[in-house]
């Protein structure tokens, strides 16, 4: 007992008002368990949910209890020696216990309502608030819920008063060293709390979506975690109205897209294996390339010598020259390849609760193994989520998998990474799709010092640096040195057995805003397409035959595209096609663009219209002509803009209706 005298009385009403807090959470977790669990769920199945819960619920009452123990340690804020700090404290607590109990009253009938946690989206039941407040007074017992609301909160109140009141009566014994001992120490700790975890990354809503499925992962959140993290995807809505217009818009642009299921908003088409499919059940590497801005590279004629050995590739494979991505960021490119859905969201989609549960074209390779490989931490952005909890038994590789060394913030080095990757790869004995994913060509451009010698480092002159569009030497070198990786990882793959039937794609997450001076015309430039224009790259000298395509086409592309390679019939949900398919129909091929503006590449043509202002701008990407107040290309244009603002309705709707099937 004297040892406990020797802890600071705010210290210690601190730690318990953090337990009530935390052993009231626990028992409304339970209480979720046992109210929604269906008969597949069993309490100890549900343990490493509970046990992330727990750290969830931990963080929310750390911040509660850093609140209490910075202002208390304020003297004349510190509620054992004032009474109106005391009755401050008491606001407080009182506060967080209204809204507490307020969060998950809320979150109980938002669940048995739609199967969801709390999020953002109830905030849209505003809109409509004398409709919303009819429908909860018929459908919910409110002046019960009021009572138990009320009585909760005064409960909390009266639990931690008491305690404090117990707490005053014991007579300190610690000094002024030992109190700041005490304050640092539970500074760090309850900051410690908050963090969640001993990592780069902290504990995020996305590790609730590794547990292996939608029950699980909504069991181990709280309504904090799934309210807060959704707020800034608010504005991330669509009209249901405006989507079936659009439907008929898009519809002639997909095969096996039937106009008669506008109404019902059906986009699942099923896709067949088509003739020309390889018959040799090929394995399937696609490597996503950080910042491989297609101006950059040999294969479209920069100036500088900067990727030799891609664009030796290039001319072995089938490059296509006009591919985008609909978006500007890893998370989008990785969002779009892994979906097939453009990442429309303000935010990122992957960093959206409501949009973590997706079904993905990788699950139709059957009798695959499924791998994705990256040189650091999948907590970024919160991809871990979406990659864990949409594709089957994955076998994800991060940067503690691996007995090299991260060279910096971004993991272990895009040449190790590979060639991990590769010896794991040929290990296995059937067939596999693996997804590698490149950080070096990215800030802060770290050439490792065991790379030097073999990489061979250039410096060129500003006006070199200019014309070829890059802004630095060291920007330079580290597009350089993404190539000195795929050679020496392809190096490495074909002295492995699997080389001779795998099919390896190559494509940018996004290309690099920049002035592509003469390697393109001024649109490029000037428009921004240099920001999302990248290659793609198939490449399988031993399977397929080279070529070079202008389509236009897109990241959404990719998975259709390597399906119908394998052979195989597949589900197709959303906006991705095979772009090696004969059936598509001839001048239908397009890319589509957002971010500040909403964007069709078509033909020769860019369109664009600008969120904010809405200006509008035709332009060609074929030579150097504005189209966009010549009256002879209006109808064009008016075509175009209807076909950006349809995809774009289309692209909202499927991003949170596109559910995993399980």
């Amino acid at each position: 007992m004297s040892a406990l005298l020797k802890i600071p009385k705010l210290v210690r009403w601190t730690f318990c008002t953090g337990i009530i807090f935390l052993t009231l959470m626990t028992m409304l977790r339970m209480a979720f368990f046992f109210f929604y669990s269906g008969q597949e769920n069993h309490l100890l199945d549900s343990g490493p949910s509970f046990l992330l819960g727990l750290r969830f619920d931990i963080r929310d009452v750390c911040l509660l209890m850093l609140i209490l123990l910075i202002l208390g340690s304020i003297p004349n804020f510190n509620p054992f020696q004032s009474s109106i700090a005391k009755r401050c404290s008491f606001l407080i607590i009182s506060l967080a216990a209204l809204i507490l109990m307020l969060f998950y009253i809320v979150d109980f009938a938002y669940y048995s309502y739609l199967s969801q946690r709390l999020n953002a989206n109830v905030l849209n039941f505003f809109q409509d608030a004398a409709i919303s407040a009819r429908m909860v007074w018929q459908t919910y017992p409110v002046i019960q819920i009021l009572l138990g609301l009320v009585a909760g909160t005064w409960f909390l109140n009266w639990l931690t008063r008491k305690i404090f009141n117990r707490i005053k009566k014991t007579r300190a014994v610690s000094s002024r060293k030992s109190r700041v001992a005490w304050f640092v120490g539970c500074f760090l700790f309850f900051s410690a709390g908050m963090f969640g975890r001993l990592s780069q990354y902290p504990l995020r809503w996305s590790d609730a979506f590794t547990l292996g499925s939608e029950y699980k992962a909504s069991l181990s959140l709280n309504p904090f975690e799934s309210f807060f993290n959704t707020l800034d995807f608010i504005g991330d809505r669509y009209d249901v109205n405006s989507v079936k217009k659009a439907y008929h818009v898009v519809q002639p642009y997909y095969f096996g897209l039937d106009s008669a299921k506008a109404n019902q908003l059906n986009f699942d088409r099923v896709i067949n294996a088509r003739p020309g499919g390889l018959k040799t059940n090929p394995n399937v590497v696609i490597v996503i390339c950080e910042s491989f801005a297609a101006y950059r590279s040999s294969a479209f004629n920069n100036p500088i010598s900067t990727t030799p050995f891609f664009d030796s590739m290039c001319k072995k494979g089938i490059l296509f020259d006009h591919c985008f991505s609909p978006g500007f960021g890893t998370a989008r490119g990785v969002w779009s390849v892994v979906t097939g859905i453009p990442d429309i969201s303000s935010s990122t989609l992957s960093r959206n609760p409501s949009a973590v549960n997706q079904h993905t074209i990788i699950n139709d390779f059957q009798g695959y193994d499924k791998f994705y490989f990256i040189g650091g931490s999948t907590s970024w952005a919160n991809i871990r989520g979406l990659l864990k909890n949409n594709i089957d038994s994955l076998r994800l590789f991060e940067q503690e998998d691996y007995e090299n060394k991260a060279i910096d913030v971004w993991g272990v080095s895009d040449k190790n990474l590979l060639l991990n990757a590769s010896t794991i790869l040929a290990q296995e004995k059937g067939p596999f799709i693996a997804v590698i994913q490149t950080a070096d060509n990215h800030r802060p451009y770290t050439i490792p010092k065991e790379d030097e010698q073999a990489f061979h480092r250039i410096n060129v002159s500003d006006d070199s640096l200019r014309i070829s569009g890059f802004k630095s030497n060291d920007e330079l070198n580290a597009y350089r040195y993404t190539d000195f990786c795929f050679e020496r990882f392809m190096a490495a793959a074909s002295e492995k057995k699997y080389f001779d039937n795998t099919i390896f794609l190559f494509v940018g997450d996004h290309g690099i805003p920049g002035n592509a001076g003469s390697i393109f015309p001024k649109a490029w430039s000037e428009q921004g397409l240099t920001t999302e224009h990248i290659p793609l790259l198939i490449y399988a000298p031993k399977l397929i035959s080279p070529g070079r395509i202008s389509d236009c086409c897109s990241q959404i592309d990719v998975l259709p595209t390597v399906a119908g390679l394998c052979n195989l019939s597949y589900n197709n949900t959303t906006l991705g096609r095979d772009l090696l398919d004969s059936a598509h129909i001839a001048g239908k091929h397009f890319a589509f663009i957002y971010g500040d503006y909403v964007g069709i590449v078509q033909g020769s043509l860019f369109f664009r219209r600008q969120i904010k202002t809405g200006k509008e701008e035709l332009v060609s990407i074929v030579n150097n002509d504005d189209y966009s107040k010549d009256e002879k290309f209006s109808k064009t244009k008016n075509e175009m803009r209807i076909l950006a603002d349809s995809f774009l309705e289309v692209s909202k709707y499927i991003a949170f209706n596109n559910k995993k099937k399980y």
